[in-house]
């Protein structure tokens, strides 16, 4: 039994990560009253910036390549985002419309310049990335230490360290309480001197740096090259993962991390002594089809933002 849970757990870990991130940047925006459901698309650009990036110059920089990619996957992707803050925040367009706009402009333009640079309809494989490290002293832990603590990447570490990060970020500063205001009541936040377009603008644009690092971290890490199926739902299970953990951030993690669990499981099945029977198509729709059970358990009892997805006009009563 522990033999399995070694091999589960961390890959549970491994798969979730760029859900966890993802679904932070989710967060972030839906707290502030703007729907996101362009966070596939943010996904996308991110793993095509992060894998075109690590690609160009892993000769000059070496080990340093995988993490400027995400770092760089992570301004192109929040600069990527604005065009959702302003249809939505500025123009006051519907904001599901606008995210399903960027998720298929996302798509398009990223293959659309694969195949001009590479003149095929994926990038090449990718040769420089991250190594998996034991973290000192706590995988040395009986029992705990090899399932959750060795033989991991860095990165999915830095995931969950970030949930409790953004937890504290947004329930305790005051940057997280004026981003709360703006997405329960923008008026009366707007009443007592916030600006609510400033916050909602920060918030998305927050959002799309989170799913940028996600979607780089999974092309870098899990796919190691950028093609069309890349990314393939991991940006709306991420938005299901926010919205099964009621838009907190721990909760969020939480949902990532079980999701993360059915897509590794996919993956690892075949190894696992009880699993290796099932039919390899039904460990590979395991992930989906648990997503939607989540949601339709759980999103009737979800509070949302009162004023998500309602654009905010000055003045307006």
């Amino acid at each position: 039994m522990l033999n399995i849970l070694e091999i589960i757990i961390p890959s549970a870990i491994f798969f979730a990560a760029p859900l966890i991130f993802t679904a932070l940047g989710g967060v972030f925006s839906e707290r502030s009253g703007v729907v996101n459901i362009g966070l596939e698309g943010l996904m996308v650009i991110g793993a095509f910036t992060g894998v075109v990036f690590n690609l160009t110059f892993a000769d000059q920089f070496g080990e340093l390549t995988p993490w400027l990619a995400i770092v760089v996957a992570m301004v192109v992707a929040s600069i990527f985002s604005l065009m959702h803050a302003v249809a939505s925040i500025s123009l006051r367009a519907d904001q599901v419309v606008s995210g399903v706009a960027i998720n298929f402009l996302a798509l398009g333009l990223s293959l659309f310049l694969v195949k001009m640079w590479y003149g095929k309809g994926q990038t090449d494989q990718v040769q420089v990335g991250f190594d998996k490290i034991d973290i000192p002293i706590l995988s040395k832990i009986p029992v705990l230490g090899p399932i959750l603590f060795s033989n991991g990447y860095l990165p999915s570490y830095l995931a969950i360290v970030l949930a409790f990060v953004v937890w504290y970020v947004i329930y305790k500063t005051p940057f997280g309480l004026r981003l709360r205001a703006v997405g329960e009541h923008p008026m009366a936040a707007d009443t007592m001197g916030i600006n609510v377009t400033k916050m909602r603008y920060i918030a998305v644009m927050l959002s799309g740096a989170l799913a940028g690092i996600g979607g780089s971290i999974y092309a870098i890490i899990i796919s190691r090259d950028f093609s069309h199926a890349t990314i393939s739902g991991q940006g709306f299970m991420a938005l299901a993962a926010m919205i099964f953990g009621k838009w907190h951030p721990l909760g969020a993690m939480g949902a990532a991390l079980f999701f993360g669990f059915a897509q590794s499981l996919s993956i690892v099945g075949q190894a696992i002594p009880f699993l290796k029977n099932v039919p390899t198509v039904y460990l590979l729709i395991l992930p989906y089809a648990l997503t939607i059970l989540a949601l339709t358990g759980f999103i009737g009892r979800a509070d949302a933002p009162k004023a998500l997805g309602t654009p905010y006009v000055k003045g307006k009563r």
